[in-house]
């Protein structure tokens, strides 16, 4: 497609803004990072489960690059500071003054550390609110055996801040030392060295020697047995779930081997996973070392392992290199989603990967209807002040996977591979921004090969609202062949009991029922059920699918299993869109209610926000 040089003009004109913006501090955190920053940090804490609380300092090395600064900006949400110590060049300790400023909903609190002199390490002393956004605590009711307390973080985005005084904010990467005191009977895991054999003696001890941002603290108490899946690789989880869970994970470092293949050495020493409750609200959280799992990844058969892949990849994408401010979100998660395909596709054939893709195609192009095309490009600006908006969280993991992509294929693997290596290998454990990512794109690749993208469609990319028209779609042969039963199945021209699903994958019921959602009725429905046990499938990604396409159907039949998933599963991608589905209807919203009444205490704070807003809406 010819591009008029007004267009160019203009692209280049948007795309060359971006310099004087490429350090602007991040808008999320109160640091003033760009005076002093946190190079190491240690944590001395003890968990409390009966005042839901963690207690006792972090102690933060300090590297000073202003030489006339004297003040020390951090990010706290809810924290009781007890006393800041500061220590001198002769290593001794002696209070200092500090302040907090008036509670922010979106931000926290800045706490300012006075200091007389740059002193190389802070110490603060504090405890954590119950309510501390990052932590949830589990009573024994919410766990699989129902005898023992958990909790466990979800630091990301910025809620780290919650449950340690820190510079909040991924452009600030530090190492981390921890000492956690634990009741007995519980282990503690962190986004660190975790050693199985430990025992907690003297407190659980841990190290991470590579610099991480905040939003990777992790921590996890609870009941929990390990298992060793591979020569670096193995999961804990609690007791009832470790054999299921090992049986799922059980390629993992098949998969860590085939990220390796293509990008360049695993760099993070052991990759480990921790499968949390049912009450985690996303399906998996990248932690460095030991990747947060939702359990209802596991579904008996592996099927639904490409999760494993996407939070493996963020081991070069997100962990290695990061986003340096949540703007730039889709450096992450974009480069993530690409970078699962590929591995899928090194594991588990094209057509695998290829299905995968054209679903996660599909999807993305369905959820365009529900975001305002201003949350639609994968770096946006306020016209009015040039200040950053967000993409919409979920678009920004396919559209920038789809953006790499087509760079990939117009450009060869043989050219591709070798330039999104170098980026991971030249900006390892860096914070980024989009301005640097496009400045490498056009030196070590447009530059070189102009053909392969314009300017005008780079900016459309990362510009403009939904999908360019010349994206190039992902189609599968096996998907086209379904679709095609879809169809006969639809017109009533191909019987239920004449479906021939002994071969489909995840992907291609999760694909036929989406297909099928509010185009057949309760009767169809009933059928597919009664042959396929669809309301009892172990596969959640199925079952929820499957929910939905019933509410929309108005076949209640299911709600025993839809009330027992609601109850037993916390995951935000299944349980909104079911109260949503379920509140806009008349007939089921009064059920609905009832049902959310009971499940919400067993849900993530998170969850249980984003269900408490659609079930007020009128």
């Amino acid at each position: 497609m010819k591009t008029t040089s007004l267009l160019r003009a203009t692209a280049c004109a948007i795309l060359g803004t971006w310099s004087a913006h490429a350090f602007a501090l991040d808008p999320l955190s109160y640091a003033n990072y760009d005076q002093v920053r946190t190079r190491a940090l240690h944590m001395d804490l003890k968990a409390d489960f009966a005042k839901k609380t963690l207690s006792g300092y972090a102690e933060l090395s300090l590297d000073w690059l202003d030489k006339s600064a004297r003040t020390l900006d951090l990010d706290t949400r809810e924290l009781t500071i007890a006393k800041i110590e500061a220590q001198d060049a002769k290593g001794l300790w002696s209070p200092v003054k500090y302040t907090l400023d008036k509670f922010d909903e979106e931000k926290g609190q800045a706490l300012h550390v006075h200091l007389a002199s740059q002193a190389p390490k802070v110490r603060i002393h504090y405890r954590t609110a119950p309510t501390a956004s990052a932590l949830q605590w589990l009573t024994p009711a919410q766990t699989l055996s129902g005898k023992r307390p958990f909790m466990f973080s979800q630091s990301q985005s910025i809620n780290a801040r919650s449950w340690v005084p820190v510079q909040d904010t991924p452009s600030v990467r530090f190492t981390y030392t921890a000492r956690i005191e634990a009741p007995e009977g519980l282990r503690v895991v962190m986004s660190a060295d975790n050693d199985p054999k430990a025992t907690g003696k003297g407190g659980w001890k841990f190290n991470m020697p590579q610099p991480i941002p905040s939003y990777l603290l992790a921590i996890g108490i609870g009941e929990l047995e390990a298992r060793t899946l591979g020569g670096r690789t193995g999961v804990y989880a609690e007791p009832q779930r470790i054999e299921a869970a090992a049986y799922e994970l059980a390629d993992t470092e098949k998969m860590v081997e085939a990220a390796e293949s293509l990008y360049g050495p695993y760099r993070w020493g052991r990759y480990d996973m921790l499968v949390l409750p049912p009450s985690f609200p996303i399906g998996g959280m990248e932690n460095p070392r030991l990747t947060f799992l939702t359990p209802t990844m596991i579904a008996g058969d592996r099927s639904l392992v490409d999760l494993i892949a996407h939070e493996l990849a963020h081991s070069w994408s997100g962990n290695l290199v990061t986003n340096a401010s949540w703007k730039h979100w889709w450096l992450n998660e974009g480069f993530t989603t690409y970078v699962t395909t590929r591995i899928l596709e090194v594991l588990y054939g094209e057509e695998v990967a290829l299905m995968n893709l054209q679903l996660e195609q599909e999807e993305a192009i369905e959820s365009l209807k529900d975001i305002p095309p201003a949350k639609q490009a994968l770096l946006t600006r306020d016209p009015d002040n040039g200040s950053a908006t967000y993409t919409d969280e979920g678009l920004a993991y396919p559209k920038g996977a789809w953006f790499l992509r087509t760079l990939e294929e117009r450009a060869g693997r043989a050219v591709f591979d070798p330039f999104l290596r170098g980026w991971f290998d030249g900006h390892a454990f860096q914070s980024v921004t989009t301005d640097q990512f496009v400045a490498y794109l056009r030196t070590n690749l447009l530059a070189k090969h102009p053909q392969v993208m314009s300017e005008a469609e780079l900016a459309e990319w990362l510009h403009g609202p939904g999908i360019p028209a010349s994206a190039k779609y992902a189609k599968s042969q096996r998907l086209s062949a379904l679709d095609a039963t879809t169809a006969a199945w639809l017109k009533g021209e191909l019987p239920t009991a004449k479906l021939d699903t002994k071969g489909w994958t995840a992907a291609e019921w999760m694909k036929f029922l989406n297909d099928i959602d509010n185009k057949t009725d309760a009767a169809r429905l009933k059928e597919l059920d009664a042959a396929f046990g669809l309301a009892k499938t172990g596969n959640k990604e199925v079952a929820f699918r499957f929910y939905r396409a019933a509410v929309h159907a108005g076949y209640r039949d299911v709600r025993p299993q839809m009330q027992e998933f609601l109850m037993s599963v916390g995951r935000q991608k299944f349980v909104v869109p079911l109260y949503t589905a379920l509140r806009a209807n008349t007939e089921d919203r009064a059920w609905a209610e009832t049902v959310y009444k009971a499940a919400r205490e067993r849900y993530h704070p998170e969850t249980q926000s984003s269900v408490d807003k659609t079930m007020a809406k009128q």
